[in-house]
């Protein structure tokens, strides 16, 4: 092909039909042929003049690249050094499809050829992860695979590249020191063997699906953690010399106050991971031995806000269905932290999203963004507190409103508030069942008589790690197990139980991913009064289980014998109660 790149500017942002005549790769006629296939298929001219035969991928993106103004490379041609191959590790440059083929270090100006020109995100991430001021080049898919092939065939590690940092003195920083030179900190945290480094650990830990990422500095050792699927497990320990490093790089890329190491700070990272959004927010706390940093990640791709993917039975999901289709009142969502209650109520929120309906939500802090929904983060140093936002929230006119938890006696009172005056209301709870929510609600100071006027529902629900399928295998519970549930061999007769005997893909665990246990208390007039006259949680629970709610033990109980969970799951998440 001829090269082009000299005549950029007079091809930047013409037709790319055009383009492809000027580079003698097709004639007039043949786009012609092409626009007309057009005007009876839709999609972009290159990809309609591929499936015509008259050019190939490369030839298109070679034409793509000179519209957007951008130089098409031969790698090939190219003797990229060993220290540009370095600029970035193996699991970016594979996750991006880039190569880097210049780097002046001095500048910290990364040259990178990519597959496409729309690859936007590499460049954003790069800018934004790693600090680089970038130029992106293109180059042909296949030749950017082979680059990958033959520069990162033997891809770094978490301990390569933790060795490669522990032999550089100029980042190795004591957390003991009372005085530490900024200047230095800054230029650690921007240095590339820790940029490389935390970008590894970040990347490893969405890969493995984790929830969060620990870092924990001790007397003698530095230790990292993965909580994956509700466990936490823990990972090959950075060195502790490297603690002051990989907590500054973070601060700086949370935008974070490094020189600040005696209080509290947090923030938020948002990165582009394989094309989707993934929310890192960041809590850096002081200890005796430096500073503790926990990253939550929140991945989007691996959570569907869908309330038919949540693993509600059928009977559950119709009646959650028509419970938050009610014109008003109140529908609480009860559990511990990290039981899924919130990914519950947004769920809700998505199915009820739509043109008609105005929905604000107040929530500490703001999980997920999602397009529709009015949603404000409560920052109670400014005196932005639940209560408040809910006051003013009523004056925004709202259909629907979400609280992200009642906490006080104040909010509680504007939400009933809000629902007598017709508006829906979401909130959660810390409580253990749905019955002992009601004694919560009491307890906060609210009257019977307001609870049971506005509280149709209390939604409590646990999360369960499921069996790996790829290692799933039938058992036959013992004694002690059946034990466990309350159960005799002859109330299980015929049934298949399953547990995971753990492989590569499980991590030896033998369990892969979560699914949620619900027990769903709906308020109707007997309940009500039982409310009135303030009966015990355990009498609520006897009369909402004689009208059919499910408690968590019984939804467990049936998920084992679906063969999605397994026993010992089941008993050390629920309550321990009669099943009958």
């Amino acid at each position: 092909m001829t090269d082009f790149n000299k005549h950029i500017d007079a091809l930047r942002g013409r037709p790319l039909g055009r383009i492809l005549v000027k580079m003698n790769l097709l004639t007039a006629e043949q786009v012609q042929q092409g626009l007309e296939q057009q005007r009876h298929q839709t999609g972009p001219l290159g990809e309609i003049l591929v499936e015509l035969e008259l050019i190939d991928d490369n030839a298109k993106n070679q034409a793509l690249a000179h519209q957007a103004g951008m130089e098409f490379v031969d790698l090939e041609r190219l003797d990229i050094p060993r220290e540009v191959i370095h600029a970035l590790d193996a699991q970016m440059v594979k996750s991006y499809n880039v190569i880097p083929i210049d780097y002046d270090e001095e500048s910290n100006h990364l040259t990178i050829a990519m597959d496409s020109p729309s690859n936007f995100r590499a460049t954003d991430d790069l800018q934004t992860l790693m600090g680089f001021v970038v130029t992106a080049k293109v180059a042909t898919p296949d030749q950017i695979l082979s680059g990958i092939e033959k520069h990162y065939s033997t891809e770094d590690s978490l301990a390569d590249l933790f060795n490669e940092a522990s032999n550089d003195d100029a980042l190795m920083l004591s957390d003991h020191d009372e005085l530490v030179d900024l200047d230095a900190l800054r230029d650690v945290a921007d240095s590339n063997p820790v940029k490389r480094l935390v970008n590894m650990v970040l990347l490893e830990a969405i890969r493995n699906r984790a929830s969060d990422i620990h870092f924990e500095p001790f007397e003698k050792e530095f230790k990292m953690r993965y909580r994956i699927d509700g466990i936490l497990y823990e990972m090959l320990p950075p060195p502790k010399q490297l603690a002051m490093a990989i907590s500054s790089r973070i601060k700086v890329m949370s935008n974070l106050d490094i020189a600040e190491r005696r209080l509290p700070q947090d923030g938020r990272i948002e990165l582009m991971v394989n094309g989707n959004p993934v929310d890192l927010r960041v809590a850096v706390l002081p200890t005796m031995f430096g500073e503790s940093v926990v990253m939550r990640v929140l991945d989007r791709s691996n959570v569907s806000l869908d309330l038919e993917k949540l693993g509600l039975r059928e009977d559950d999901l119709r009646m959650i269905d028509t419970l938050i289709h009610r014109p008003h009142g109140i529908i609480v969502c009860t559990g511990p932290t990290g039981s899924g209650k919130t990914t519950t109520l947004y769920s809700a929120l998505n199915t009820l999203n739509e043109v008609s309906e105005k929905i604000l939500t107040a929530e500490d802090p703001v999980e997920y963004d999602i397009d529709g929904l009015v949603q404000c983060q409560i920052n109670e140093e400014v005196g932005m507190t639940f209560s408040k936002a809910l006051r003013s929230f009523l004056r925004q006119d709202p259909d629907i409103v979400l609280v992200g938890e009642m906490r006080d006696l104040e909010t509680a009172q504007i939400s009933v508030q809000a629902a007598l005056t017709g508006h829906l209301v979401f909130s959660t709870l810390h409580t253990n069942d749905a019955p002992s929510s009601i004694a919560r609600l009491l307890d906060l100071g609210l009257e019977p008589f307001l609870v049971t006027a506005t509280l149709e529902a209390i939604v409590a629900q646990r999360l369960v790690r499921t069996i790996c399928i790829s290692c799933k295998t039938e058992i036959k519970p013992t004694e002690e197990m059946l034990m466990e549930l309350n159960l005799v061999e002859e109330q299980v007769a015929g049934r298949v139980f399953y547990h995971g005997t753990g492989c590569e893909q499980c991590r030896n665990t033998g369990y892969r991913g979560r699914m949620a246990l619900y027990e769903i208390m709906v308020m109707d007039d007997e309940l009500r009064e039982m409310v009135i006259k303030r009966q015990s949680s355990a009498q609520l629970r006897e009369a909402a289980r004689k009208r059919g709610m499910r408690s968590l033990r019984e939804s467990g109980l049936l998920a084992i014998y679906d063969g999605m969970t397994t026993i010992e799951e089941v008993v050390s998440q629920t309550m321990d109660e009669d099943l009958e």
